[in-house]
């Protein structure tokens, strides 16, 4: 999710509930149960998700995946602490 986010980044996130377009939210792929993935909702179309990265040369989102499900959205962040750099 750079340059919103960063390696190191402390995320707070709630879990659940609504969420609303430009929101960052936490995704878990039906196929990739465990893994957690941080994408910015972009549009809800007919209760499906399309939630893209920030950098678009460098995510894997809907573009590659399409719509997702509601089951799919685990929350949204809100709020990152940064890390400061070591040094």
């Amino acid at each position: 999710m750079a340059p919103t986010y960063h390696d190191g980044d402390w995320l707070l996130a709630l879990w659940g509930g609504q969420c609303k377009v430009g929101q960052v939210l936490i995704i878990e792929r039906e196929e990739r149960p465990g893994i957690y993935l941080v994408k910015r909702l972009v549009r809800i179309e007919d209760g499906k998700y399309w939630v893209q990265g920030d950098n678009p040369l460098a995510s894997t989102d809907s573009r590659q995946w399409g719509l997702l499900n509601s089951q799919e959205i685990q929350g949204r962040v809100l709020l990152r602490y940064r890390r400061g750099a070591a040094g």
